[in-house]
């Protein structure tokens, strides 16, 4: 049977279904489904903006038709979130991921039979864990550039209207579209330092800064790192009695509910606290004290267990301002796979309180099959990383066999073995132990 005369063949060719996949889709009819399938706003970017091509890469290999991107955003109930009790706050979390999954999927399913063509992103976990890059789209851009808010002292995005209690999506179109958004011309983002006050590891910093690690070693505490660590000590233990010994049975217990159920987020603190967005700000607007005392304060006064990285800016935070919760010590969890990706970690673990009065420059060099050089400068709280090349004159040389630095970065090999190997080596013992401060194992 020719291609021609096949039953699927006639039939199409009999509806008259004509191909028109480069003609440029309505703005307006796209936004108009996406609200239909629950999307509470809209916006849509075209592919070749400037502000989202470092993941344009990424994206192409989710979806490689991408030609539009279509940001969605599904808000939150507020009290549930501000509850500082953890299931009551996660249960609104991963309800409301799992709406915006939903929604996406919808989109998508009623794009598709308008003839339009389109692919759904994940708008939380899971993620490519086998990947350098486990979020392969990043939405939070791409909703800032949609014209969905702007980004938050917190790093959250906050809405115009519902603030920062919002989770995002995004489908990627294989269309052109009539007409794209851009972003909101003010911040909604009130600067009140709330978020601030209530970070239980002190990862917001009042100047603006922040401590991603820190955050990620407590918040996403039940979600990546520590699994592997809880596997690891459990393959340790030589019998029960040693595996309690090891792991402490509420984080037994942890392990356990994530399996279970879904991982928990231990402080979304931020989010909670914000008064922005209209929809949001009345209460704040009409008694600020009184939202301090009845949102923000349960969450500071909360007894919790708090995780960090010993001998950190987060533990000193814990241990100053909030000496009723109880420090918990863990690592880190991450993997570091190459040494590209341990450069761009440090500006993501770099300790500012730990560089207080530091100012140096360092030579990194890297041998072995990946030999890299690079420059980091320690200046205060500011750094600066340069990599690729030696730039200016270094007061700390290191130089570092490439497969023993990732081992000791993934706790494979003890930083003192690699010392004495003679893998690692320093000309300042005095600021080499500065500079690892600066950065957590």
């Amino acid at each position: 049977m020719s291609l021609d005369d096949h039953p699927t063949v006639r039939a199409v060719r009999a509806r008259g279904v004509q191909n028109v996949r480069e003609a440029a889709v309505s703005a307006e009819f796209l936004k108009q489904i996406a609200r239909e399938c629950g999307a509470d706003d809209v916006g849509i970017i075209e592919i070749e903006r400037a502000a989202i091509a470092p993941q344009l890469d990424y994206i192409r290999k989710v979806y490689g038709r991408t030609r539009s991107l279509l940001a969605i955003v599904c808000h939150m109930n507020r009290e549930p979130v501000r509850s500082p009790s953890r299931s009551v706050a996660n249960e609104e979390f991963h309800g409301t991921y799992d709406h915006v999954n939903e929604t996406a999927r919808a989109i998508v399913r009623a794009l598709d039979e308008h003839g339009i063509p389109s692919c759904n992103s994940v708008a939380a976990f899971p993620m490519e864990m086998d990947l350098p890059r486990i979020m392969m789209v990043q939405h939070k851009p791409i909703a800032v550039e949609a014209g969905l808010g702007r980004m938050g002292i917190h790093r959250s995005i906050i809405h115009p209207k519902f603030g920062s209690f919002v989770l995002l999506g995004t489908i990627l179109l294989g269309r052109e579209v009539d007409a794209y958004d851009h972003p909101i011309d003010y911040n909604p983002c009130l600067e009140c330092k709330l978020c601030v006050a209530a970070c239980p590891v002190g990862a917001i910093k009042p100047d603006g800064g922040f401590d991603f690690m820190s955050c990620f070693t407590h918040n996403y505490h039940d979600f990546l790192g520590n699994f592997a660590t809880w596997v690891e000590k459990v393959a340790d233990s030589k019998d029960a009695k040693d595996y309690r010994a090891r792991v402490p049975r509420t984080e037994t217990m942890n392990v356990w509910q994530s399996l279970s159920f879904k991982p928990g987020y231990k402080a979304a603190y931020c989010i909670s606290a914000c008064p922005a967005g209209e929809d949001v700000i009345g209460p704040f607007l009409h008694d600020r004290d009184a939202h301090f005392t009845e949102v923000v304060k349960p969450l500071i006064d909360k007894d919790e267990f708090v995780y960090v990285i010993p001998d950190t800016d987060a533990e000193d935070t814990v241990t100053r301002r909030f000496p009723h919760k109880k420090v918990q010590h863990v690592t880190s969890g991450r993997h570091t796979g190459s040494i590209q990706a341990y450069m761009f970690s440090l500006s993501l673990g770099f300790q500012r309180g730990r560089a207080r009065g530091l100012d140096f420059v360092t030579h990194l060099s890297f041998t072995g099959a990946s030999a890299f050089a690079a420059t980091v400068v320690i200046k205060g709280k500011d750094l600066q990383v340069v990599p690729g090349r030696h730039v200016g004159e270094a007061a700390l040389r290191i130089t570092a066999d490439t497969k023993a630095w990732l081992g000791v970065l993934n706790r494979d090999l003890a930083l003192a073995d690699a010392i004495g190997s003679q893998l690692v080596s320093y000309d300042d013992q005095k600021l080499f132990a500065a500079y690892m401060r600066c950065f957590p194992l």
